[in-house]
């Protein structure tokens, strides 16, 4: 099929191509053409999506058979990819599990769940979902939607709990402790991206997944802490884990915290049995200990590991935390 894929050079969309390129597809990219790397034979089509008029005049000189939206983030977003790709057989829509929010009726959570997002991010996908569906049972737009959990790669540093930062990598390397929220024992479910890659690949063309919505990680989950300590076995040291509420961490300030007010310092648990019975080459193989270390290699082939003496927040947290963990209450006379 000719395919065309929004993005195409993301943590996800980047495996994603190469597979669409592997089992025999015509595959386009679609953006603005700043990051390198495309594989051999595949096609460019530079664009802004943002520029709506523009990108939904060149899709639509175009012919293709099926797309995958990797770059749809909002309603209006959503409304444009319809436009655009109005005459394909078939369009995956990468939305997130942010949908859902954290407050959950059951675990794990399945498709059809109640949606409470509680960041803008996944009250914005929510949007899109709800275009997307609304064209699929109105015009019998020929969409599957796809929502992953925490999927992780080289094009990404090695993920932490607490906040999008790196220099935690250099912190266990030196032997300095590192800060998990609360107890870290909150569960959470990590996928890499090569196995990503056939979740959106393999429902092209498949008339079962068309109106479907799916569910995309590993059956297995595991509490942050084991996360860490898997971790610091890849890096090749152990260093202490000191716990700090949620409050504490936003309060001080941590720079770029949010990702754990959101959605890391909660159990979130998801079942993607849905999508493993109609896409069986859904398969994940790679283990979280092999997927962090090939995201390690590329983080230092590539220089992206900060100093973390250049740095003194954590430091400071940490000395806090255990001050509090001092204190002794005088019983009153």
């Amino acid at each position: 099929m000719r395919v065309c894929v929004l993005g195409g050079t993301g943590n996800i969309s980047s495996p994603m191509v190469r597979l669409l390129m592997e089992v025999g597809h015509e595959v386009t990219v679609f953006n603005r053409g700043q990051a390198p790397g495309l594989p051999p034979g595949v096609r460019l089509l530079r664009g802004d999506r943002s520029d709506r008029p523009a990108f939904e005049a060149a899709i639509q000189n175009e012919h293709f058979d099926a797309a995958i939206d990797m770059i749809c983030f909002n309603a209006e977003d959503a409304a444009s990819t319809i436009r655009a790709f109005r005459k394909v057989r078939h369009l995956v829509f990468c939305s997130t599990v942010c949908t859902y929010g954290v407050q959950y009726d059951w675990l794990p959570a399945s498709e059809d769940h109640p949606l409470r997002p509680i960041s803008d991010y996944g009250r914005n996908k929510v949007a899109a979902e709800r275009v997307f569906l609304e064209a699929f049972y109105r015009d019998g737009f020929p969409v599957t939607i796809i929502r992953p959990s925490t999927t992780f790669g080289p094009r990404w540093n090695l993920l932490r709990q607490i906040a999008w930062e790196a220099a935690w990598v250099d912190r266990v390397r030196k032997g300095k402790p590192i800060a998990v929220c609360g107890d870290g024992r909150a569960f959470h479910q990590w996928l890499y991206v090569d196995d990503a890659a056939p979740a959106f690949v393999f429902p092209l063309g498949r008339d079962r997944c068309v109106g479907q919505t799916y569910n995309m990680m590993k059956q297995e989950f595991g509490t942050w802490a084991d996360y860490h300590r898997t971790a610091m076995s890849v890096i090749g040291r152990t260093v202490e884990m000191v716990g700090v509420p949620l409050a504490t961490l936003l309060a001080a300030g941590v720079p770029n915290v949010g990702i754990c007010e959101t959605i890391f310092s909660y159990s979130t648990i998801y079942t993607p049995n849905r999508l493993m019975r109609d896409v069986p080459e859904f398969r994940p193989q790679i283990s979280l200990e092999d997927g962090m270390r090939r995201v390690l290699e590329s983080m230092e082939r590539e220089h992206r590991i900060p100093d973390s003496d250049k740095e003194d927040w954590e430091d400071r947290l940490i000395a806090a935390q255990r001050a509090v963990g001092e204190i002794k209450l005088t019983p009153a006379p």
